[in-house]
């Protein structure tokens, strides 16, 4: 068995972990920190769980591991992994924060990290040592484009997307109460976000001749739970059929992205590990849908997904998760 652990179990992307695992029939949780709720069970604040595990928050880890989670904020991975635990080695980590995701940052403490987007770098994965786990909206936009880019594409791309309320995590903030949320939505980051960075390492990296991508994003916070939605427009000459082929072929061997053949939505993903993409042409312009759960494809389930990898199990284990569908 593999025994993990998890540092910050106390949040969104923490407590959809501690949801997977305890289900995985080849994990056991070692334990689940968190310094503001050290000392209380994992079900006082994870209200779904009572009844499911009588695990309680500690304050710091062990080493006794086989792999660790750090699903923390940004900037406090590498301050987690500098003063706080030592880790032996051997022990295989996933971080979810954003420390580690571009080839300038990857290298930290004499560990290599690897981008861990599955679609992308499923062979290195399963080598890796320690994982860079993607970004939300990063995840959504690289599963709508990789075929397009590993085609020769060089074009503009003009993106919206909207993102549910736990995109945010769980920090309060004047955009993040009922009152602001309900009923509403905003643009924010136009054309900034930070998830354009690691976007467009990966684009240029599937690219014949490296094109560095040139995306125009301006992602939305929409007024529900969970859950992005992005639609990217660009001009090709590919037909439609035969751009839909080579999206099929591209993720043919990829069990958790998916092609429809029909218009998609949200509650299609909500709640699993997949993304489902939806391609459409009028008029010389393309446009590319994709819809993907943030906190597990875009998160919690893709870093299972790539701890199966990692321990050679089947990459789906664990992971045959029921839509919200109603």
């Amino acid at each position: 068995m593999i025994r993990a652990g998890i540092v910050g179990a106390a949040g969104y992307t923490g407590g959809e972990l501690i949801r997977i695992l305890l289900r995985h029939p080849e994990v056991n949780i070692a334990f689940a920190q968190s310094k503001s709720q050290a000392g209380k069970a994992v079900s006082s604040v994870h209200q779904d769980l009572l009844g499911e595990t009588d695990l309680k928050f500690s304050d710091d880890g062990s080493p006794d591991i086989d792999e660790l989670f750090l699903c923390v904020g940004h900037g406090d991975a590498k301050k987690f992994l500098e003063h706080i635990l030592p880790i032996h080695d051997s022990i295989r980590i996933i971080d979810l924060s954003q420390d580690f995701r571009l080839k300038a940052n990857s290298t930290f403490g004499g560990r290599k990290f690897v981008y861990g987007l599955p679609e992308l770098n499923r062979s290195e994965i399963t080598n890796a040592q320690n994982i860079a786990n993607p970004g939300c909206f990063a995840t959504a936009l690289q599963l709508s484009l990789l075929p397009l880019f590993a085609n020769g594409f060089k074009g503009d791309v003009y993106t919206t997307g909207i993102t549910g309320a736990t995109g945010a995590g769980q920090g309060l903030s004047p955009s993040s109460h009922f009152a602001w949320r309900a009923n509403n939505i905003q643009a924010y980051k136009s054309l900034t976000h930070q998830h354009l960075l690691e976007v467009g390492e990966s684009l240029s990296s599937v690219s014949p001749k490296q094109i560095k991508p040139k995306i125009n994003f301006i992602p939305w916070r929409g007024d529900f739970a969970r859950g992005i939605f992005v639609s990217q427009q660009m001009h090709t000459d590919i037909a439609l059929q035969d751009l839909v082929s080579i999206y099929k072929d591209y993720y043919k061997e990829h069990s958790f992205t998916t092609v429809s053949d029909h218009a998609i939505y949200l509650k299609q993903v909500v709640n699993t590990n997949k993304c489902i993409i939806q391609i459409e042409q009028e008029d010389g312009q393309t446009v590319i849908h994709a819809a993907i759960d943030n906190l597990l494809k875009g998160a919690s389930g893709q870093a299972v997904q790539n701890m199966n990898l990692m321990f050679g199990l089947n990459e789906t284990t664990g992971l045959h998760l029921k839509a919200s569908y109603f």
